[in-house]
Protein backbone atom coordinates (compact mmCIF):
# COMPACT_ATOMS: atom_id res chain seq x y z
CA UNK A 1 0.00 0.00 0.00
CA UNK A 2 1.33 3.09 -0.78
CA UNK A 3 1.10 6.16 1.70
CA UNK A 4 -1.88 7.95 -0.65
CA UNK A 5 -3.40 4.41 -0.11
CA UNK A 6 -3.28 4.09 3.53
CA UNK A 7 -4.63 7.75 4.08
CA UNK A 8 -7.77 6.79 1.98
CA UNK A 9 -8.17 3.51 3.86
CA UNK A 10 -7.77 5.61 7.31
CA UNK A 11 -10.49 8.09 5.86
CA UNK A 12 -12.86 5.24 4.51
CA UNK A 13 -13.04 3.32 7.83
CA UNK A 14 -13.66 4.18 11.52
CA UNK A 15 -13.60 2.91 15.11
CA UNK A 16 -9.36 2.77 15.66
CA UNK A 17 -7.36 0.42 17.62
CA UNK A 18 -3.70 1.53 17.32
CA UNK A 19 -0.98 -1.10 18.49
CA UNK A 20 2.56 -0.08 19.16
CA UNK A 21 5.53 -2.36 19.90
CA UNK A 22 6.87 -3.86 22.86
CA UNK A 23 9.14 -1.58 25.29
CA UNK A 24 7.94 0.98 23.37
CA UNK A 25 10.27 3.61 21.89
CA UNK A 26 9.84 7.62 20.52
CA UNK A 27 9.03 6.51 16.85
CA UNK A 28 6.05 4.03 17.66
CA UNK A 29 5.18 6.28 20.38
CA UNK A 30 4.81 9.16 18.57
CA UNK A 31 3.40 7.43 15.75
CA UNK A 32 0.27 6.23 17.52
CA UNK A 33 -0.25 9.70 19.24
CA UNK A 34 0.27 11.40 15.77
CA UNK A 35 -2.10 9.42 14.19
CA UNK A 36 -4.57 8.89 16.68
CA UNK A 37 -4.99 12.91 16.99
CA UNK A 38 -5.14 12.66 13.49
CA UNK A 39 -7.74 10.95 13.36
CA UNK A 40 -9.89 12.03 16.28
CA UNK A 41 -9.24 15.54 13.96
CA UNK A 42 -11.49 14.27 11.36
CA UNK A 43 -14.10 13.02 13.57
CA UNK A 44 -13.03 9.32 13.84
CA UNK A 45 -13.33 7.27 16.82
CA UNK A 46 -9.53 6.47 17.54
CA UNK A 47 -7.63 5.15 20.85
CA UNK A 48 -4.41 3.72 20.84
CA UNK A 49 -4.39 -0.05 23.30
CA UNK A 50 -2.63 0.82 26.37
CA UNK A 51 1.25 -0.35 26.89
CA UNK A 52 2.25 -1.30 30.05
CA UNK A 53 5.93 -0.97 29.40
CA UNK A 54 5.72 2.91 28.52
CA UNK A 55 8.18 4.86 30.76
CA UNK A 56 7.71 8.30 31.82
CA UNK A 57 9.65 9.81 28.76
CA UNK A 58 6.27 9.01 26.32
CA UNK A 59 3.56 9.00 28.96
CA UNK A 60 2.82 12.67 28.49
CA UNK A 61 2.26 11.65 24.67
CA UNK A 62 -0.37 9.35 25.10
CA UNK A 63 -2.69 10.70 27.41
CA UNK A 64 -6.65 10.34 26.81
CA UNK A 65 -5.43 8.55 23.80
CA UNK A 66 -5.09 4.77 25.26
CA UNK A 67 -7.31 2.30 26.42
CA UNK A 68 -7.14 -1.37 27.68
CA UNK A 69 -8.93 -2.98 25.55
CA UNK A 70 -11.38 -2.28 22.42
CA UNK A 71 -13.29 -5.66 21.79
CA UNK A 72 -15.72 -3.58 19.09
CA UNK A 73 -12.39 -2.13 17.23
CA UNK A 74 -13.72 -2.06 13.42
CA UNK A 75 -10.21 -1.33 12.30
CA UNK A 76 -7.03 -1.88 13.87
CA UNK A 77 -3.42 -0.45 12.65
CA UNK A 78 -0.01 -1.39 13.96
CA UNK A 79 2.61 1.36 13.83
CA UNK A 80 6.66 0.33 14.10
CA UNK A 81 5.64 -3.23 14.30
CA UNK A 82 7.68 -5.42 12.13
CA UNK A 83 7.14 -8.52 13.43
CA UNK A 84 5.02 -10.88 15.95
CA UNK A 85 7.58 -10.87 18.30
CA UNK A 86 7.28 -7.34 19.11
CA UNK A 87 3.79 -7.33 20.19
CA UNK A 88 2.89 -6.83 23.68
CA UNK A 89 0.60 -9.29 25.92
CA UNK A 90 -2.55 -6.79 25.66
CA UNK A 91 -1.71 -6.59 21.78
CA UNK A 92 -1.65 -10.52 20.98
CA UNK A 93 -5.10 -11.16 20.76
CA UNK A 94 -5.50 -8.41 17.68
CA UNK A 95 -2.08 -10.48 16.04
CA UNK A 96 -4.64 -12.01 13.43
CA UNK A 97 -7.04 -8.66 13.29
CA UNK A 98 -4.60 -6.43 12.15
CA UNK A 99 -6.40 -4.46 9.00
CA UNK A 100 -3.10 -2.41 8.28
CA UNK A 101 0.50 -2.58 9.34
CA UNK A 102 2.79 1.20 9.05
CA UNK A 103 6.29 0.14 9.16
CA UNK A 104 9.44 1.04 7.83
CA UNK A 105 12.06 -2.10 8.66
CA UNK A 106 12.88 -4.21 6.16
CA UNK A 107 12.42 -7.29 8.90
CA UNK A 108 8.54 -6.78 8.06
CA UNK A 109 6.95 -9.76 8.43
CA UNK A 110 3.65 -9.02 6.71
CA UNK A 111 1.62 -10.01 9.45
CA UNK A 112 -1.13 -7.82 8.46
CA UNK A 113 -4.11 -7.72 6.02
CA UNK A 114 -2.28 -4.63 4.20
CA UNK A 115 0.91 -3.02 4.97
CA UNK A 116 2.42 0.30 3.59
CA UNK A 117 6.23 -0.11 4.12
CA UNK A 118 8.68 2.34 2.95
CA UNK A 119 12.43 0.87 4.21
CA UNK A 120 14.20 3.80 2.91
CA UNK A 121 12.96 6.17 5.95
CA UNK A 122 14.82 6.70 8.63
CA UNK A 123 11.64 6.51 11.24
CA UNK A 124 8.26 5.37 10.78
CA UNK A 125 7.47 8.81 11.98
CA UNK A 126 8.40 10.29 8.60
CA UNK A 127 5.85 7.57 6.75
CA UNK A 128 3.07 8.48 9.61
CA UNK A 129 3.29 12.17 8.45
CA UNK A 130 3.28 11.52 4.75
CA UNK A 131 -0.08 9.98 5.30
CA UNK A 132 -1.64 12.14 7.74
CA UNK A 133 -1.22 15.43 6.15
CA UNK A 134 -3.54 14.42 3.13
CA UNK A 135 -6.26 13.76 5.94
CA UNK A 136 -5.27 16.32 8.60
CA UNK A 137 -4.09 19.54 9.44
CA UNK A 138 -0.86 18.90 11.58
CA UNK A 139 -1.22 20.44 14.17
CA UNK A 140 1.70 21.21 17.22
CA UNK A 141 0.72 18.39 19.08
CA UNK A 142 0.80 16.08 16.05
CA UNK A 143 4.03 17.52 15.42
CA UNK A 144 5.44 17.42 18.61
CA UNK A 145 4.46 13.69 18.73
CA UNK A 146 5.78 13.07 15.30
CA UNK A 147 9.23 14.75 15.79
CA UNK A 148 9.64 12.58 18.51
CA UNK A 149 9.22 9.47 16.51
CA UNK A 150 11.91 10.95 13.61
CA UNK A 151 14.43 12.43 16.05
CA UNK A 152 14.55 9.51 18.13
CA UNK A 153 14.86 7.00 15.61
CA UNK A 154 17.87 8.94 14.29
CA UNK A 155 19.30 9.75 17.72
CA UNK A 156 18.67 13.58 17.27
CA UNK A 157 19.90 13.07 13.44
CA UNK A 158 23.21 11.52 14.30
CA UNK A 159 22.44 8.08 13.28
CA UNK A 160 23.84 6.72 9.77
CA UNK A 161 20.07 6.63 8.73
CA UNK A 162 19.93 10.17 9.12
CA UNK A 163 19.20 11.34 5.19
CA UNK A 164 17.69 15.36 3.60
CA UNK A 165 14.09 13.82 3.74
CA UNK A 166 14.80 13.26 7.62
CA UNK A 167 15.69 16.81 8.26
CA UNK A 168 12.99 18.01 5.61
CA UNK A 169 10.41 16.34 7.67
CA UNK A 170 11.34 17.76 10.77
CA UNK A 171 11.73 21.17 9.87
CA UNK A 172 8.02 20.48 8.62
CA UNK A 173 7.37 19.40 11.82
CA UNK A 174 8.87 22.47 13.63
CA UNK A 175 6.67 24.51 11.75
CA UNK A 176 3.71 23.05 13.28
CA UNK A 177 4.65 25.68 16.12
CA UNK A 178 5.60 23.11 18.84
CA UNK A 179 8.33 23.89 21.12
CA UNK A 180 11.24 21.86 20.24
CA UNK A 181 14.02 23.21 22.50
CA UNK A 182 12.07 21.42 25.63
CA UNK A 183 11.56 18.19 23.40
CA UNK A 184 15.44 17.86 22.05
CA UNK A 185 16.69 18.39 25.89
CA UNK A 186 14.17 16.14 27.30
CA UNK A 187 15.62 13.27 24.99
CA UNK A 188 18.88 14.10 24.05
CA UNK A 189 20.48 16.19 26.75
CA UNK A 190 19.48 15.18 30.13
CA UNK A 191 20.52 12.24 31.77
CA UNK A 192 19.42 10.64 35.37
CA UNK A 193 22.45 10.13 37.86
CA UNK A 194 21.29 6.53 37.74
CA UNK A 195 22.01 6.43 33.98
CA UNK A 196 25.27 7.69 34.60
CA UNK A 197 26.19 5.11 37.25
CA UNK A 198 25.36 2.34 34.65
CA UNK A 199 27.30 4.02 31.94
CA UNK A 200 30.45 3.63 34.63
CA UNK A 201 29.67 0.02 35.02
CA UNK A 202 28.93 -0.56 31.16
CA UNK A 203 32.26 1.11 30.53
CA UNK A 204 34.19 -1.05 33.54
CA UNK A 205 33.09 -4.38 32.49
CA UNK A 206 33.05 -3.85 28.15
CA UNK A 207 35.01 -6.35 26.47
CA UNK A 208 37.15 -4.83 23.02
CA UNK A 209 37.34 -7.07 20.26
CA UNK A 210 38.32 -7.13 16.28
CA UNK A 211 41.48 -4.87 17.06
CA UNK A 212 39.00 -2.21 19.37
CA UNK A 213 36.10 -1.86 16.20
CA UNK A 214 33.80 -4.08 18.21
CA UNK A 215 32.74 -3.76 21.46
CA UNK A 216 30.14 -5.74 24.17
CA UNK A 217 28.72 -4.37 26.99
CA UNK A 218 26.58 -6.22 29.39
CA UNK A 219 23.99 -4.73 31.65
CA UNK A 220 22.45 -7.53 34.17
CA UNK A 221 19.20 -7.83 36.70
CA UNK A 222 21.90 -7.32 40.20
CA UNK A 223 23.98 -4.14 38.09
CA UNK A 224 20.31 -2.73 37.39
CA UNK A 225 19.31 -3.63 40.94
CA UNK A 226 22.22 -2.41 42.64
CA UNK A 227 21.84 1.68 40.98
CA UNK A 228 18.28 1.43 41.35
CA UNK A 229 17.66 1.93 37.69
CA UNK A 230 14.21 2.13 36.39
CA UNK A 231 13.05 1.36 32.67
CA UNK A 232 13.60 5.36 31.77
CA UNK A 233 17.14 4.96 33.01
CA UNK A 234 17.78 2.43 30.32
CA UNK A 235 16.25 4.09 27.76
CA UNK A 236 18.15 4.17 24.12
CA UNK A 237 21.50 3.08 26.62
CA UNK A 238 22.65 0.70 23.51
CA UNK A 239 23.53 3.67 21.76
CA UNK A 240 26.09 4.24 24.71
CA UNK A 241 28.85 2.17 23.47
CA UNK A 242 28.82 3.58 19.81
CA UNK A 243 29.97 7.16 21.18
CA UNK A 244 33.67 5.40 22.25
CA UNK A 245 36.37 6.09 19.45
CA UNK A 246 37.07 3.88 17.28
CA UNK A 247 33.82 1.54 17.83
CA UNK A 248 32.44 0.52 14.53
CA UNK A 249 30.08 -2.34 15.93
CA UNK A 250 28.43 -1.71 19.36
CA UNK A 251 26.54 -4.94 21.25
CA UNK A 252 24.49 -4.40 24.40
CA UNK A 253 23.68 -6.84 26.36
CA UNK A 254 20.56 -6.51 28.72
CA UNK A 255 19.12 -8.92 31.21
CA UNK A 256 15.38 -8.07 31.40
CA UNK A 257 12.96 -9.21 34.25
CA UNK A 258 11.41 -12.24 33.09
CA UNK A 259 14.76 -13.84 32.68
CA UNK A 260 15.58 -13.16 28.96
CA UNK A 261 18.94 -11.40 27.71
CA UNK A 262 17.78 -8.63 25.33
CA UNK A 263 20.48 -8.09 22.27
CA UNK A 264 20.95 -4.74 20.86
CA UNK A 265 23.38 -4.36 17.65
CA UNK A 266 24.73 -1.18 16.22
CA UNK A 267 26.84 -1.02 13.37
CA UNK A 268 28.64 1.52 11.15
CA UNK A 269 27.57 1.53 7.60
CA UNK A 270 29.25 -0.64 5.09
CA UNK A 271 30.93 -2.35 7.90
CA UNK A 272 28.52 -4.75 9.69
CA UNK A 273 24.67 -5.66 8.81
CA UNK A 274 23.14 -5.48 12.20
CA UNK A 275 19.88 -7.08 10.58
CA UNK A 276 21.82 -10.16 9.40
CA UNK A 277 23.47 -10.73 12.60
CA UNK A 278 20.16 -10.49 14.49
CA UNK A 279 18.02 -12.74 12.14
CA UNK A 280 20.27 -15.42 13.12
CA UNK A 281 19.44 -15.07 16.55
CA UNK A 282 15.83 -14.68 15.94
CA UNK A 283 15.38 -11.32 15.88
CA UNK A 284 15.45 -8.16 13.25
CA UNK A 285 15.58 -4.76 12.43
CA UNK A 286 17.99 -2.31 10.11
CA UNK A 287 21.38 -2.89 8.72
CA UNK A 288 22.78 -0.34 11.04
CA UNK A 289 20.22 -1.15 14.20
CA UNK A 290 19.00 -4.17 15.32
CA UNK A 291 18.05 -6.20 17.86
CA UNK A 292 16.88 -9.33 19.30
CA UNK A 293 16.01 -11.51 22.34
CA UNK A 294 17.36 -15.03 24.08
CA UNK A 295 16.72 -17.37 26.63
CA UNK A 296 20.02 -18.00 28.32
CA UNK A 297 22.69 -17.09 30.71
CA UNK A 298 24.55 -13.88 29.19
CA UNK A 299 27.97 -16.34 28.80
CA UNK A 300 25.77 -18.20 26.71
CA UNK A 301 24.12 -15.41 24.85
CA UNK A 302 27.71 -13.51 24.46
CA UNK A 303 29.01 -16.33 22.34
CA UNK A 304 25.84 -16.79 20.18
CA UNK A 305 26.07 -12.77 19.62
CA UNK A 306 30.18 -13.44 18.54
CA UNK A 307 29.47 -16.53 16.48
CA UNK A 308 26.61 -14.87 14.31
CA UNK A 309 28.98 -11.76 13.71
CA UNK A 310 31.65 -14.34 12.67
CA UNK A 311 29.12 -15.96 10.14
CA UNK A 312 27.68 -12.77 8.44
CA UNK A 313 31.43 -11.50 8.49
CA UNK A 314 32.50 -14.74 6.50
CA UNK A 315 29.37 -14.53 4.58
Amino acid sequence: MTPQEAAAFLTAHDNYLILTHVRPDGDTIGCAAGLCRALRQIGKTAYILENPEITELFTDYVKQLTIQEKSVAETVVSVDIAARSLFPELAKPYLDRVDLAIDHHPSQEFFAKATCLDEKRASCGQLILEIVKQFARITPEIGEALYVAVSTDCGCFQYSNTDAAAHRAAAELMESGFAPYPVNRKFFRTKTFKRLKLESLLTAGMELRDGGTTALVFLTRQMIEDVGASERDMDDISAFVGQIEGVKNGVTLKETADGHVKISLRTDPGDLNASKVCALLGGGGHAAAAGAMMDGTMETVRQAVIAAIEQVRNG
